[in-house]
């Protein structure tokens, strides 16, 4: 007999996340069958410290040759009898989720294994054996030749002028001086290996079947992770043409640098902190440990390496987010009112020390916003990407290099935790935007080129066709872009990824993991889905690119199955502008899982600064005209019914405040760019208060921009988030303290837990008219009724404004929010609280100018 061990991997520290795991397969008493077996399987302790299910089958030898199918199953988070394969066969027609091999006469010298996440697997990893913890590499260069590992070395400023700069050793942590990292000097590798540790001799790695190259290690002689704590590193490829090069760790939990510049290649003397972050050194890091609190920093001086406390002893007893006074997270994605927030926008007035110049927000600065959240009312803050992107933080971090490490600008990925877990102490929900679509736009020395000099063999990207297949294109396109034509567009600002590749989908897809395991995020917010699953066409030509698609789609489902298996109340989201209803249908109906989709639409009706057609109602930007000519109020109503269809809506978002044609904040475009003073401004914040309102009493889950709430006007360019930094602590107690209390009022009206009908996906569009600017809804739950009549005519309907419609019910209504209060620096036109009747579905009210008005049903 031949036997075969199987193992699944979790790579999730957690004990209980799943029970009763069983091995099926599609064979029976050693021999092949189309009635799958089922065995219970065995847990252990894997070598990377997490629980791992292990079983072995026996085979007759008159099998070998013959190709088998397994998968297990358990109970889970889910639910019982789940199944745990999460990746898709590599075929373009099927999404089944099985794991095959082939058997072999040697098939019991080589484990079937499946992984749930590879974040524990590629990478510098810690593999324990009998209570040493040793240090494993582990890296995907399918082209490679050669791969090994080279070491680099930080020293003292002081060192600096001897001949042979001293490394700080030994450098493992407990041994490591606590020297102010402002002192510390190096964290690059050049190109002729000035920076690597010197009499550090490479560490070799054994390329497996599966172009995974993996480092030896030994009981007795190492490496000890301990010894290699905080080190700098990176891997020596010798590509397929037999040329050297010198790559980061795609896989690293650290990026040592925190600025813009790139040595390409050139030897460097200079402090860690200025290098551009996607091309510096890896850093090897603990996982399962977190800086001390009194040592978390994101300043210069911060220590390296820090002292540390086990994972568990920092998270240990502090609850998932509840708050008593509104409806927080864990809930429906209904019960959210987002905050957007880029962390490189805070800080206003931070100066770097050294270069003089004005420096990007960081985490402390995000963590010193959190109780001006609190006060706001809102009770979700979703964050611009955090992982690795280069640039000094100073950017919108859309260009991710490296999905485990956090931007180090910032403070890297310790802050990270600091900062979720002191949310999660509010009763925040924290949600991180995640950028699957493309990479960093100058991938050297990260994804571009990885392991090969050939585009056809580039790894990480999708390419269609092989070199020179485009001569046409190649002689059009300067010498450096030749060969660049069989890439991939998908209208993201980058090459698509190669996501036929499960090493790449699962990159992604871990990375996911691990920020839900080892960071204890609540949400993510995918970037552009539709570049991921419809937009993709080849670079050369612009043709389809079908597979694609296809392929894309592939990592959209195993990224929702594989989160909602580990985390079934985790909140996706997805930037997508399709129809595609699999989007919102749930991973057991064959759908992505997602629990909600931006919606672009709403804002381009609502607010219209951007350059979109005569399709779109665009009602602030005509409202903002001053000319009070009718407004498309019909194209909106049809927007607003639509917001019940599990979609999150915004009056602004980074993308609109700084992408489109004519960018600009909601108070900007509400009076057309005029100087805000004087009664200008009050229209402006009197219109602004009234988009605000029809999208936070939508059925849809709202969400808006940092700022908005206090009155910032500045666009938000990606490329100079710094040079229009706005000051909100000065605005809220300054000119936008009216709009703060309007927010502050609007949002307790929506999340009272005494409210659910404004939390419904139920809504229901009463009347609409163009001439006079008015549009009034119905929501309604659990026999609750609230009426929301909203008028962006420059004239309030001071003899009341009647509205006849079979849905609203016969009865009492009471006023309960009018925007133009005198609370909000408003005219206080409106009904003051009043109870008005309802007979025979005639309702009629006074509206104020540009604002809305809500009323409740009263009780029988």
């Amino acid at each position: 007999m031949i036997t075969v061990p199987f193992v699944y991997q979790t790579a999730i520290a957690r004990n209980d996340l799943f029970r009763n795991p069983r091995l099926v397969g599609s064979w029976s008493n050693g021999r092949h069958s189309e009635d799958w077996s089922e065995s219970p399987m065995q847990t252990r302790q894997g070598a990377d410290g997490c629980p791992e299910f292990v079983a072995s089958v026996p085979f007759h030898p008159d099998q070998v040759g013959r190709a088998f199918s397994w998968g297990v199953r358990a109970d889970g988070p889910e639910g019982p009898d789940r199944w745990l394969i999460m990746t898709e066969v590599r075929d373009r027609a099927s999404d089944h989720r099985v794991r095959s091999f082939r058997l072999e006469s040697d098939s019991a010298e080589r484990e079937q294994v499946d992984r749930l996440s590879v974040s524990r697997w590629l990478g510098a990893q810690k593999h324990l054996h009998n209570g040493s913890a040793l240090l494993r590499f582990a890296v995907w260069a399918p082209n490679a030749q050669d791969v090994q590992v080279i070491f680099g070395k930080t020293w003292h400023k002081d060192d600096q002028q001897a001949a042979s700069p001293t490394p700080l050793n030994p450098p493992g942590r407990a041994n490591a001086r606590s020297v102010p990292f402002i002192d510390i000097f190096g964290g690059y590798i050049a190109d002729n290996e000035h920076g690597a540790l010197e009499g550090h001799p490479a560490l070799p790695m054994t390329r497996r079947p599966d172009g995974v190259w993996v480092s030896e290690v030994s009981p007795s002689e190492g490496p000890f992770f301990e010894d290699y704590d905080h080190r700098p590193y990176m891997f020596r490829v010798v590509r397929d043409d037999g040329s050297v090069v010198y790559r980061t760790d795609i896989h690293s939990r650290c990026q040592i640098g925190g600025g813009t510049f790139n040595p390409n290649g050139a030897p460097y003397h200079e402090r860690p902190l200025i290098l551009e972050g996607t091309r510096s050194c890896s850093v090897i890091v603990d996982p399962d440990t977190i800086t001390r609190e009194d040592q978390i920093s994101t300043s210069p001086e911060r220590i390296w390496p820090e002292q540390f406390v086990s994972a568990d002893t920092f998270w240990n007893g502090l609850e998932r987010p509840r708050r008593r006074d509104r409806l927080t997270y864990p809930g429906r994605v209904e019960d959210l009112v987002i905050y957007e927030l880029h962390m490189g926008a805070l800080g206003f007035g931070r100066i770097d020390p050294f270069s003089g110049q004005p420096a990007p927000g960081t985490l402390d600065d995000a963590v010193r916003l959190l109780d001006h959240l609190v006060d706001l009312g809102v009770n979700a803050v979703e964050l611009l990407p955090l992982s690795e992107f280069g640039g000094g933080g100073a950017n919108w971090g859309y260009a991710t290099s490296h999905y485990y490490a956090i931007e180090y600008a910032g403070g890297g990925r310790d802050s990270f935790k600091h900062f979720i877990r002191e949310a999660h102490r509010r009763g925040l929900a924290v949600i991180m935007d995640v950028v699957y679509n493309h990479y960093v736009h100058d991938a050297n020395r990260a994804q571009w080129m990885y392991d090969t000099t050939r585009h056809d063999r580039n790894c990480y990207y999708w390419y269609e066709g092989g070199t020179g297949d485009d001569p046409a294109f190649d002689a059009a396109v300067a010498p450096d872009r030749r060969g660049q034509g069989g890439y991939v567009d998908n209208l993201s600002t980058g090459f698509a990824p190669r996501y036929y590749e499960e090493l790449v989908r699962k990159t992604f897809i871990s990375s996911a993991v691990a920020l839900v395991e080892e960071f204890h995020i609540d949400g993510f917010r995918v970037d552009q889905t539709t570049s991921i699953h419809g937009y993709n066409v080849r670079h050369a030509d612009g043709r389809r690119v079908d597979d694609a698609n296809i392929f894309g789609a592939k990592l959209l489902r195993e990224f929702g199955r594989t989160l909602k298996a580990i985390r079934p109340d985790i909140i996706l989201m997805a930037e997508d502008h399709s129809e595609w209803d699999a989007l919102t249908t749930s991973h057991d109906q064959g759908g992505m899982g997602f629990d909600a989709r931006w919606y672009a639409d709403f804002y381009h009706h609502l607010i219209g600064d951007t350059d979109k057609g005569s399709d779109y109602a665009k009602l602030l930007k005509v409202a903002g005209l001053g000319t009070n000519e009718p407004l498309a109020m019909g194209y909106f109503a049809g927007a607003l019914a639509a917001s019940g269809t599990k979609r999150v809506v915004y009056h602004e978002s980074h993308d609109e405040a700084g992408n489109g044609h004519g960018t600009a904040r909601t108070l900007t475009v509400a009076v057309n760019g005029a100087p805000l003073i004087g009664e200008t401004r009050r229209w402006a914040e009197r219109r602004a208060r009234c988009v605000c309102g029809l999208a936070m009493l939508s059925a849809g889950t709202p969400m808006f921009l940092f700022g908005e709430e206090v009155g910032a006007s500045k666009p938000f360019l990606y490329n100079a988030v710094l040079e229009n930094r706005e000051d909100l602590f000065a605005l809220r107690d300054g000119p936008g303290a009216h709009l703060f209390a309007f927010y502050t009022d609007l949002i307790r009206l929506r999340l009272d837990p005494a409210n659910p009908a404004l939390r419904s996906r139920h809504i229901n569009v009463l009347h609409s008219h163009d001439v006079n600017r008015v549009l009034a809804f119905h929501r309604a739950s659990d026999g609750q009724e609230f009426l929301v009549i909203a008028n962006l005519n420059d004239h309030p309907f001071e003899q009341g404004y009647a509205i006849e419609h079979g849905a609203i019910s016969s009865g009492d209504w009471r006023e309960v929010f009018n925007s133009d209060s005198q609370n909000y620096d408003g005219w206080n036109v409106g009904n003051f609280g009043a109870t008005i009747p309802s007979p025979h579905g005639r309702f009629e009210a006074v509206l104020p100018a540009a604002g809305f008005v809500v009323f409740q049903k009263e009780s029988p």
